[in-house]
This record gives structure tokens, C-alpha cells and sequence, in this order.
């Protein structure tokens, strides 16, 4: 009985193990449930073999199993384990293949709720009134706000383009790797239907900035705020904006 109860608390460990490690190692990584039963197979056969490599230690650790189904003494204690696995193994079978109504994630993480205001860089932004700085020199200064646009090209070529491709169609090199696959800027239904100051909320505070009550939303945007600069994000904004030919929203246009 000792043998078999120690093959239990391996394989349990194990998986225990793993759910540590992504979800506070890898800072709550999701891994997929078909990666994890791929893994525990091969983990429960690896622990099998090892617990019963010896005819001896196989014959301990069958010895608990053949008495549970032979000794007559252990009727009761027979039936009622024939009765917990069905009724466990049913469970799981029914709660993975019951259908799911909730409408797919993907269709609820383009364009997520902004909240009012936004913390970053010390400072705390009024989402309702932020503009970017750098819009009204498209009008008092073309070279200059050429000149910012470009700088945006620059950051947004080291920084994003892996993710969002180079024609910021959503599909870098890195992109076929994630899910949902990035946002892809050419289509009428993403930036042109969003102001300058959402964009900046979304690229500052990037996935973990979505909002609690909004749960599940998906996305695998950094929190940019930590990598680049105000200046830098605001002005890779202007690219987006600038390179698809799309204009960003405003109170005045709405």
C-alpha cells in the first residue's frame, strides 16, 4: 500500500509542479490543457516504469489493487471505489464536452472599454481630455510633424513591427505565435474607430492594463510604458495614424 500511495504523490506533485511554475514562475502563463495531459502521460508512464522496474516492487505495488478486487473481506469498500471512478471519470468527460454559449474571447478583445483615467510615467492621465502633443504639428509645422512621424517609424520597427508586420497588417514575424494574432492597423475597424488617447492607454499599460471587470480578455501586448518613452509612444502613434492613412477620432469629429 505504501508503494502505491507513494506512485500518487509523485504524479500529483508533478502535476502540482507545473502549475506552479507557470502560473507564478512565468507569471501566470496559460498553458494549454492538452499540453499538460501530453505532459502528465508521459510523466505517469515515466513514474510507472520507475515504480515497478523490479518484479518485487511490482508485485508491492499491484498487491493493494489485487486485494481490493480479490479479498472478500473488501466488498463494501469494492463496490464503493467501482462506483467513485465512473461517477469521476463521467464528471470530467461531461463538464469538457458540455457546450459553452459565452460568445468566443475573440470577439470581445478588439476594442475592450477604456477606463476614465490612466497612471503611467508618474503621472496620472484624463483619458477623457489627453490629445497627443505632437497632432497639432500636422497643421502649424508639416516638416516638423514629418520629422516626428519618422522617429515613430523608428520605434515602431524596433519595437513592434515583430508582432504587427511591417505594413502593420498584423502579421509579424512573431505573430502566427499568439493568440489572439495581433491587431492588424490596415483594417477600417481598428484605429480609425478609436481616438489617439485610447491607443495611448492600450500601448502604455498593454495586456495586464485591461480592466478587472472586463475578464477574459486576451491579449499579449507588454506594458510598453516600462520599455519606451511618453515621447516615443506618442509618436509612434503618429505612424500608425500616418502610415495606414487613417484619421484618429476626436470629440470634435463624433
Amino acid at each position: 500500500m505504501k508503494r502505491l500511495i507513494q506512485l500518487v504523490l509523485t504524479f500529483f506533485g508533478v502535476y502540482v509542479g507545473f502549475i506552479v511554475v507557470f502560473d507564478v514562475l512565468l507569471e501566470h502563463a496559460v498553458i494549454p490543457s492538452s499540453l499538460l495531459m501530453m505532459y502528465m502521460f508521459f510523466v505517469g508512464a515515466g513514474v510507472f516504469m520507475v515504480f515497478t522496474f523490479t518484479e518485487e516492487s511490482m508485485n508491492e505495488l499491484t498487491a493493494p489493487i489485487k486485494a481490493l478486487v480479490e479479498d472478500p473481506s473488501k466488498k463494501m469498500i469494492r463496490n464503493v471505489v467501482f462506483l467513485l471512478v465512473p461517477l469521476a471519470v463521467g464528471s470530467y468527460a461531461y463538464a469538457k464536452m458540455i457546450p459553452n454559449f459565452e460568445a468566443p474571447l475573440e470577439l470581445r478583445t478588439i476594442h475592450p472599454a477604456p477606463p476614465s483615467s490612466v497612471k503611467a510615467y508618474g503621472k496620472r492621465y484624463d483619458l477623457m481630455t489627453l490629445e497627443n502633443p505632437y497632432r497639432k504639428f500636422e497643421k502649424e509645422d508639416p516638416e516638423k510633424f514629418k520629422k516626428y512621424v519618422k522617429e515613430g517609424g523608428m520605434v515602431y520597427v524596433k519595437n513592434c513591427q515583430y508582432c504587427h508586420g511591417d505594413k502593420l497588417d498584423g502579421r509579424g514575424p512573431y505573430a502566427e505565435g499568439l493568440n489572439p494574432t495581433p491587431l492588424n492597423f490596415q483594417d477600417v475597424g481598428t484605429i480609425a474607430q478609436l481616438q489617439e488617447a485610447y491607443l495611448f492607454w492600450r500601448i502604455t499599460t498593454g495586456g495586464p492594463g485591461l480592466p478587472a471587470e472586463a475578464t477574459p480578455w486576451l491579449s499579449a501586448m507588454p506594458v510598453w510604458k516600462d520599455f519606451l518613452t511618453e515621447e516615443e509612444v506618442w509618436k509612434v502613434i503618429l505612424f500608425l495614424y500616418d502610415y495606414t492613412g487613417q484619421r484618429p477620432r476626436s470629440w470634435e469629429s463624433e
